[in-house]
């Protein structure tokens, strides 16, 4: 259930972050958003007392899980997310759940029997059937700028970077770690490497005020994209990422990463609501295909 929990909150985040990602890029996209979301969660966990299921070998490994899995990937995926839009880049990004499990094996010992694995093979092929099978879209979100081939390789690349991030951080999870305080850890890592990304690249393109202050706003930002990164934040990074150390601290990382692979499904109805473009009847056989993988996840 978290794991799904975790799939609906990067559906509804997904939509929130398309325009704020368009006008200020990826980078500092994730710069405002991960720092306001990281102020948050530290508050929490300082809150919560979740720091005392944390030794410093456990920080330093989660570290490694956000600069793999949100910094590498969100980086990749909000890039791609800019070129592809919304569904078409949620559905590649799926490819995160046969990877993780393929690394949960490889790595952790993760076996998984026959049901499961069809569950996770049927999941995979609805998210991407829920694209592909779409009827052609006039709306802006799903236009491509840019080209085709760079965005799916670049959302490839946070697949992996995603996949990466969940195996590394699955032996604290599993050991008892506090997700609230494991989530602080990971996305204040990725807002001070975020950080420190936005003040180089400042510095690389000559602009000494922006570099010395790395922590400042970012040009276009208006109040009404700081409070869509806001959301954004909260939603997919704040909750979902807290749900998603939920399911790994319980459940098998491949099985997780299946799970919360979902948002294509998840994000069917919301397009229709929000751009008034009915999803072809292919969308809704691939989510009834992806549904009928996660019954047999569920009930294996």
């Amino acid at each position: 259930m978290a794991a799904l929990g975790a799939a609906l909150c990067w559906a509804a985040g997904g939509l929130i972050a398309i325009g704020p990602v368009r006008v200020l890029g990826s980078i500092a996209f994730n710069r405002v958003r991960l720092t306001i979301v990281a102020a948050v969660l530290l508050v929490a966990t300082t809150l919560l007392g979740g720091w005392e299921t944390l030794d410093t070998g456990a920080v330093l490994t989660l570290a490694l899980s956000g600069a793999a899995g949100i910094v590498m990937g969100d980086m990749a995926l909000f890039w791609s997310l800019s070129r592809l839009g919304p569904r078409r880049n949620v559905v590649i990004y799926a490819a995160n759940a046969p990877l993780t499990a393929l690394l949960g094996y490889t790595l952790l010992g993760e076996a998984l029997g026959p049901w499961t694995t069809l569950g996770i093979v049927l999941v995979t092929l609805g998210v991407m059937m829920a694209v592909a099978l779409r009827s052609g879209s006039t709306h802006n979100w799903e236009a491509v700028q840019g080209s085709l081939l760079a965005g799916v390789g670049v959302c490839l690349v946070a697949a992996v970077a995603q996949a990466v991030g969940s195996v590394i951080a699955k032996p604290v999870m599993a050991a008892g770690a506090d997700p609230v305080a494991s989530a602080t850890v990971r996305v204040t890592t990725a807002a001070l490497m975020f950080t420190a990304i936005g003040a180089l690249s400042a510095m690389r393109g000559g602009d000494a005020a922006a570099a010395g202050g790395g922590l400042f706003l970012p040009r276009g930002l208006t109040p009404k994209l700081a409070l869509q990164i806001a959301g954004n934040g909260l939603l997919g990074v704040g909750v979902g990422m807290t749900l998603l150390l939920v399911g790994l601290a319980h459940g098998n990382a491949g099985v997780v990463a299946t799970l919360s692979a979902l948002s294509p499904v998840l994000i069917l109805p919301m397009m229709w609501l929000l751009t008034g473009q009915r999803p072809s009847l292919g969308a809704w056989a691939g989510a009834a295909v992806a549904v009928a993988g996660v019954a047999l996840i569920v009930n294996r």
